[in-house]
This record gives C-alpha cells, sequence and structure tokens, in this order.
C-alpha cells in the first residue's frame, strides 16, 4: 500500500512537473505582415520549384498565406527574451517558450502583437490520448494469411480495389506525401522500408516539436501508419503507395497533451507545402485540452475555428490533398478530433475487413451540419508494422484504428492523384466521394462509404476522353437531387448521347430545344450516380457530366 502511495505521489509529481513546464509555451499572434522582406512577385524565395509547379498547374494563384512571418517581428519576439519554437504563416503568428512573466509583457507592449496565448497542459487529457494510441498499438485477432504478392496488407488494399491501380501503372512514382505524426521509432532500421531508403525515396524529416534532428524516438505510432503505405516486402507486406516517395514530420508531443500541438501541426503542413508535397495524411486528433478555454467544444467544429482546421482549410487551398483520421471515439454527437472538421479534407472512419463500421469510429456531423467521415477504409484488425521488430508483436502485427485506416487511403489516394494530377482539390475530392459505395446514401457513421478506385480510374477516364469544345447544351440543378432541367442553346439542334461513368451509352435521342419533357423524363429516371451527356451539333460537340443524387 505504502508502494502504491508514493508511486501515486510520483504520478502526481510528474504531471505537477509536466503542467508547470507546459504553461512555459506561449503562441503569438501578429497584427499583420508589413514590410515584409518577401514578396508574392518572388515567391522562389520561400516555396520549392515543385511547389510553384504545382500551383500553376492547378491555376493557384500566390498570395498573402504564402508570405513567411516578417523577420523583423520574429528578432523582435526572441529579443524579449523568448526562445522560438515554429512560426506559422497561414495563421502569422508564432510559437514560444518563456519562463519569465516579465516576457510575456515585453511582447505584449509590441505594436504588431495582436495577443499571447498561454497554452498550459491536462496530464488527465494526455492520460485519455495514450489510453486511445496504446488501443491501436494492441495486437488483435486479423486475417493474417499472405496472399501472394501483397502479403499480409492483400485485404486491405483489395477492399479498396486499389490493386488496380498498381496493375495500371501508378504505384506512387513521382509523387510526395508527408506523414505528420507523433514519432517514427524503428522506420531507420525495418526492413519492410529498406526499398524505400535503397531507392532514396525517404526525402527528409523534421522535428517540430523538440527541432532535434531525428524523428526516430517516442512512439512508433508513425512507424505503423507509415507503413501501410510505403512497405513493400513482396509476399510479406506490400502497402498501397509502395513507389512514393515520403517525408516524416513529428509534430505531435507523445509525453503531454496541449493546444501547441495544433500549431505544430500547421507549421508542419506549412513546410510540406513548401516543399511540393502532393498529399498529406495524419493521423491525429485533438479534443480537450488543460483549460476550458482550450477545449473544442462542438460549436467549434464548423471547418474554420480550431487552429489546426484552419490550418488544414488552407493546405487544401494550396493544392494539397489532405487526409485526417476521424478519429476513435465511437458513436455520440460529432465525436470528430479537430481538424476531421475542415470542409476540403477527407476525413477517414474504419471499417473491418467486412466493411462494417468498427465500433470505435468516430461519426458527425459537423456543427454546420456537413457529413464526416467523408469516406472509410479498413482500420480494424489492418496490417501494419511494428515500430520494435524485435518487441512482443514481432515485426508485424494486426492493428485498429483510424490512424491506420487512413494513410491505407491516403497511400491509394496517391496513385488515384499520379494518374491525374491537374484536377483541383475538390474535383478530385468530388470523385473519391463518388465511387464509394454508399455515394447514394450517406451519413455521418459511414460518410459515402469505401472507395472503389477502379471505378475512379473509370470515371476520370470517360472525363478525360470526352472533350469540352464548345458549350450546347446545359443542365440545371447539378448535382440534381430532384428533377434535373435540360436547355439547348437558343436556335441549335444536337445528336444527344448519355452514357454512364463506364462510357457505356444508354440512351439516345434528337434534341430540338423544344422536345425536352420527354429526355428531361429520361434522366429524372436515372438512379443516383455520375453520367455523361455528349451533344453533336453544327457548333461542334460537347460532353457535359451529371450528377444525380436522390
Amino acid at each position: 500500500m505504502k508502494k502504491l502511495a508514493l508511486l501515486l505521489l510520483a504520478f502526481i509529481a510528474c504531471a505537477f512537473a509536466q503542467a508547470q513546464i507546459a504553461t512555459n509555451i506561449y503562441y503569438v499572434q501578429f497584427t499583420d505582415k508589413n514590410d515584409s522582406p518577401y514578396s508574392i512577385d518572388a515567391p522562389e524565395a520561400f516555396l520549392s520549384q515543385r511547389a510553384l509547379d504545382r500551383r500553376a498547374r492547378l491555376g493557384i494563384a500566390i498570395d498573402e498565406y504564402d508570405i513567411p512571418v516578417n523577420p523583423q517581428y520574429l528578432e523582435a519576439v526572441a529579443n524579449c527574451g523568448a526562445e522560438l519554437i515554429n512560426p506559422t504563416k497561414w495563421l502569422n503568428g508564432v510559437t514560444i517558450r518563456a519562463t519569465n512573466s516579465a516576457v510575456i509583457d515585453a511582447i505584449n507592449a509590441l505594436e504588431f502583437v495582436e495577443t499571447v496565448r498561454n497554452c498550459p497542459n491536462n496530464p488527465e487529457a494526455q492520460l485519455r490520448k495514450q489510453q486511445h494510441m496504446e488501443k491501436e498499438m494492441i495486437p488483435v485477432q486479423g486475417d493474417n494469411m499472405v496472399r501472394g504478392y501483397y502479403g499480409g496488407g492483400y485485404t486491405q488494399i483489395t477492399q479498396l480495389n486499389a490493386d488496380k491501380l498498381h496493375e495500371a501503372g501508378y504505384q506512387g512514382e513521382g509523387m510526395i506525401i508527408a506523414i505528420l505524426d507523433g514519432g517514427f521509432e524503428g522506420t531507420d532500421v525495418h526492413p519492410c522500408f529498406d526499398n524505400m531508403r535503397e531507392e532514396g525515396r525517404l526525402l527528409g524529416v523534421r522535428d517540430f516539436v523538440y527541432t532535434s534532428t531525428t524523428v526516430y524516438s517516442q512512439s512508433t505510432h508513425g512507424t505503423s501508419c507509415l507503413s501501410t503505405m510505403a512497405a513493400y516486402v513482396p509476399q510479406t507486406f506490400v502497402g498501397t503507395a509502395p513507389k512514393a516517395s515520403y517525408y516524416l514530420l513529428h509534430t505531435e508531443d507523445g509525453t503531454q497533451e496541449n493546444i501547441i500541438e495544433e500549431y505544430n501541426w500547421v507549421s508542419g503542413a506549412e513546410y510540406a507545402d513548401s516543399l511540393g508535397v502532393d498529399v498529406t495524411t495524419t493521423s491525429l486528433g485533438y479534443i480537450d485540452f488543460d483549460m476550458s478555454q482550450w477545449d473544442h467544444p462542438f460549436s467549434h467544429y464548423d471547418g474554420h475555428t480550431a487552429p489546426m482546421s484552419i490550418g488544414a482549410e488552407i493546405a487544401a487551398s494550396r493544392g494539397m490533398i489532405c487526409l485526417n483520421s476521424a478519429g476513435n471515439e465511437g458513436e455520440g454527437t460529432c465525436t470528430l478530433g479537430i481538424p476531421a472538421d475542415a470542409e476540403h479534407i477527407l476525413t477517414i472512419g474504419a471499417v473491418d475487413d467486412q466493411g462494417e463500421r468498427a465500433y470505435f469510429s468516430s461519426v458527425g456531423p459537423t456543427y454546420d451540419g456537413r457529413i464526416k467521415p467523408d469516406v472509410m477504409a479498413m482500420g480494424y484488425g489492418t496490417y501494419v508494422a511494428s515500430g520494435n521488430p524485435n518487441g512482443w508483436s514481432g515485426p508485424y502485427y494486426n492493428g485498429s484504428g483510424t490512424s491506420f485506416s487512413t494513410p491505407v487511403l491516403a497511400g491509394a489516394v496517391t496513385c488515384l492523384r499520379q494518374a491525374y494530377p491537374d484536377l483541383s482539390v475538390q474535383e478530385f475530392c468530388d470523385v473519391v466521394r463518388q465511387v464509394s459505395n454508399r455515394a447514394d446514401h450517406p451519413d455521418s457513421y459511414y460518410g459515402y462509404g469505401i472507395p472503389d478506385f477502379a471505378a475512379a480510374l473509370s470515371l476520370l477516364h470517360v472525363e478525360d476522353t470526352f472533350v469540352q469544345k464548345e458549350e450546347i447544351i446545359m443542365a440545371y440543378p447539378n448535382p440534381a437531387k430532384g428533377n434535373v432541367n435540360i436547355r439547348l442553346k437558343e436556335g441549335y439542334q444536337a445528336e444527344l448521347a448519355v452514357y454512364d461513368v463506364m462510357g457505356r451509352q444508354l440512351y439516345n435521342y434528337h434534341f430540338n430545344g423544344l422536345n425536352h419533357t420527354t429526355l428531361e423524363n429520361y434522366l429524372n429516371s436515372l438512379g443516383s450516380g455520375v453520367y455523361f451527356i455528349r451533344a453533336n451539333s453544327e457548333l461542334g460537340s460537347q460532353t457535359l457530366k451529371l450528377v444525380l443524387t436522390k
């Protein structure tokens, strides 16, 4: 009993010490970016050529968000006696450490400082997070049968038809994925990553927590997540993007739960953007912090309030496809973890090998009524690599959590992005939702369901084949939940053909603009899905995509 009491005292003392240390962390919000040495007209000073190429390809302009934090502001904060941690240009601020209240007073007095926010820690919140992460790392019973080329990863890949992407020649070559996580212990030695290292596809690492030179410590969580994409040991384990290149970014502090980690993530996403990363995947989420002022109540889940959600939206606006885990809080009223509420990212829930929702997978909707999660992937009994190959689980095990469903899907998304790099983020994510098995009846438990990447290839191939040359016909509303109306350009006639997403012709019709009722009746008889109406007239040809969501 005495020993137990001593252990409890030790725990309390440690927790108190952590809390004391965490109170030395602050976020400084600046008012502007005035008098910056950086300019929108010279983006090569802060964006790589690959990042600039992506912007040009997608028609995304360089704007104020891209301008780095004014270095003079950072220097002034440091001169007040603070230790700079990570600046964030998207939020226009910097995280700092300071041990003297006089330092904070001096920073507050700077004319270009809007606020200085204390970021305290809660050992209880951290304990809850550790418990969730530990559950994901505990082996569960899974399908361990080795099936040919993909080995233990067979089920989670074929459930998405991601193997069809590989067969079509898309394995992630030339694509870059950034994984933002809590640590990558064992990644530097695990044999499933030998091929990635030998081919020079591990492009770099960066620590946004301790600003150290390594990320190979603190947690094996990132290692297991990475393996679902990058593993390449044929007949043993092959991931969903086995030939992609990777950056490993450490943003999650495994020793404490602090809103500073949201700011870490934003800085990490900015870094990924500046490098020209194509896809980011994050298996993290935040709900509760030390002080109630930092907690995320339901009203925060609107996609535009929490720091990390704001950052995720900006990341998507830069042209990156961003995936985030829904969370492991199970059912309830919006049990998502921030930034799973962000509108223009893909939020991923978990299913088992039969496609049934895992009991722990978090649900929506968001505060503003949007469906989340977006789509699902295998996150129960997922085959992953262990960050400690010689430990209790051996080199591989079956783990459970949306932490694993997210990178499984991220790898497939990357291979599809390789095939179609010119789609906007919105168009691309819409395709992923459209080809999912519940697209005609989405809900806040399954989202749009499990994507079929073979169908995605077919859909995009059809769109690519039918080239629009002239506006001849119009459909409204589009997408249509009820009846759709078709209008022909005045004074013309057209020969129409209706196709499904597989390119099969369903219907022929001579349209003179007056006989629209027959055509509309036919279109309104179709079930939910994506259709193409091809029109040929003396004006030329046009293919119109029509989305029906009944």
